[in-house]
């Protein structure tokens, strides 16, 4: 096997993401754009997408990672929302955008536009949450958009499945579809639910030891995913369940596990975002050979159609899930707050679609049941990439404008430091009452200095917060909190300076080196984390 294709595909996607970085434009949006110009360059290679390994081996750790970062509470209490976008926008949008492309298009089954609309009814909210969070949107639609992309995978395969059984010729009732669409939802929370807490005790069992801990972390998503899609169930669903519950209780895993977790999983999560949106570009070329008897212009005419259905159909189903639940409910009225009519606005406009689309474009097979060609399967691939492209494109693009221009409520982050500082108060006195418990017995007998030294500690930590709300430095433009961190930080540089010396003079060795560094290390790292 030629692994110089994807070392390629990796260390071109994880540049252009971080030139990106660098930019107002979103990284999705611009590594979109790199793979539609390289896939021109002569000599690069031809980057076709598997479903079989798109699926099983890329899905599960980027829902993993998502879910980990995700709140439950968050999600739970907006439940209804998040299951009205992932569940019913998708059934939706499949037989709107089918029965579209079954009027537009002679010829094309009806089973087979069902089809179609299965594959790209499912949104890809990467690039709408990240523009989200750059932006400041509140923090509710950041929470239904990424709970959206969560679920509504699972909802489109399930659907994608049932249509393609009778685009195949296999056959499937309606009946058969709500049996197999309610097996797999219900499978794969079940599959969930029964792996989550023993993989959580696993892992409270493996305290203190790091390496194992994460190893076993990086081994959960396709574990869940596996277990789920071996009984027929949704592994989607059981990779969120288990990410749910792993991210709501990652607070009883050993501190050091944290630290290597997050990190561990912000770079698989960079690595495979990079290649796969870059992905969605490099498969022009592949896409355009196989139009085969439909001329480009004419595809392109259908195109155009179907991502306005696309576009038009979300906001048919947004408003009214928005406001009919409250108009009808007093319940929803008064235990939730008013909805802005900019809100949905939003959410419909941040509808962009993804890879997954494409991965299950890719899936179509090339024959139906009685050895005939799957009806027009290239043009579906097709107006699969360019559904997937215009949405990147036209609404990643005005997505920003349109948020600055809609003057949404931003996040008050004056609001969200004083709550950070009242609780970090709560935390510092409770731990101080502790150290007071603790330090009245003799068994915990320490010097006075170390013990005030305990006590500096927590009222620093309760002071930093609070500082942030205060002046700032007129030359410098940084608070108080601010300065004291840099300097802290010099003078952690200027104490690594030493131990290199040190080393270097052969007075210490290097095992003794990288002790000492990891304590620098760690403390360094305190201190950005509270800067963040």
């Amino acid at each position: 096997m030629d692994v110089m294709p994807l070392l390629l595909l990796v260390a071109g996607s994880a540049a252009v993401a971080g030139l990106a970085r660098r930019t107002p434009v979103a990284a999705p949006l611009l590594l979109v754009a790199a793979g539609l110009a390289a896939s021109y360059i002569p000599g690069i290679p031809d980057y076709t997408l598997d479903p079989h390994i798109v699926l099983p081996l890329l899905l599960p750790p980027l829902l993993h990672t998502a879910a980990l970062d995700s709140s439950y509470l968050d999600l739970r209490a907006n439940l209804r929302p998040v299951a009205l976008l992932s569940f019913g926008y998708v059934l939706f949008a499949t037989l709107v955008v089918g029965w579209a492309a079954y009027l537009l298009i002679p010829d094309l089954p009806l089973a087979a536009a069902m089809v179609l609309g299965a594959v790209v009814a499912p949104p890809d909210a990467v690039a709408a949450t990240a523009i989200a969070r750059k932006l400041g949107l509140p923090s509710r639609i950041t929470t239904i958009l990424q709970g959206e992309s969560l679920v509504n995978d699972a909802t489109a395969i399930t659907a994608y499945k049932v249509a393609l059984a009778a685009a195949v010729g296999v056959g499937a009732t309606w009946g058969d579809g709500i049996r197999e669409f309610a097996v797999a939802s219900l499978g794969g929370i079940g599959i969930g639910v029964v792996l989550m807490v023993p993989l959580h005790w696993l892992r409270c069992r493996l305290r203190d030891e790091a390496l194992l801990e994460n190893t076993l972390s990086l081994l959960i998503p396709f574990t869940a995913y596996a277990a789920a899609e071996q009984v027929g169930a949704s592994g989607v669903l059981a990779v969120v369940v288990v990410g749910l519950y792993l991210g709501h209780r990652s607070w009883q895993v050993d501190f050091e596990t944290r630290l290597q977790e997050e990190a561990v999983w912000k770079v698989v999560s960079f690595v495979l975002e990079s290649a796969v949106f870059a992905l969605i570009g490099l498969q022009l070329p592949v896409v355009l050979r196989g139009l085969g008897e439909f001329g480009t212009g004419r595809a392109l005419g259908y195109a155009a159609v179907v991502f306005a259905v696309v576009v038009v159909a979300r906001y048919v189903w947004v408003f009214p899930a928005t406001y009919l639940p409250r108009a009808l409910s007093a319940r929803i009225r008064t235990r939730e707050p008013d909805t802005h009519w900019t809100a949905p606005v939003i959410v419909g406009w941040a509808g962009m679609r993804g890879v997954v689309s494409l991965a299950i474009a890719f899936s179509v097979p090339a024959v139906v049941h009685g050895g005939g060609p799957f009806p027009a399967r290239n043009l579906v691939l097709f107006l699969t990439f360019t559904t997937v492209l215009a949405t990147l494109v036209v609404q990643g693009l005005t997505l920003p404008p349109l948020i600055r221009a809609l003057r949404l409520p931003a996040r008050d982050p004056q609001a969200e430091t004083l709550a950070e500082a009242q609780a970090q108060n709560d935390a510092s006195r409770a731990a101080e009452a502790r150290l007071d418990e603790l330090l009245e017995d003799p068994r915990n007998a320490l010097p006075g200095p170390l013990s005030d030294r305990l006590r500096t500690v927590l009222e620093r930590r309760r002071n930093a917060v609070w500082e942030r709300l205060g002046t700032v430095n007129a030359e410098t433009g940084e608070s108080v909190d601010e300065t004291y961190r840099r300097l802290s930080r010099d003078m952690i540089d200027a104490e690594r300076r030493v131990f290199v010396e040190l080393r270097d003079a052969r007075r210490i060795d290097d095992e003794m080196l990288r002790t000492l560094l990891r304590r620098l290390d760690l403390e360094e790292a305190a201190a950005y984390r509270e800067r963040a």
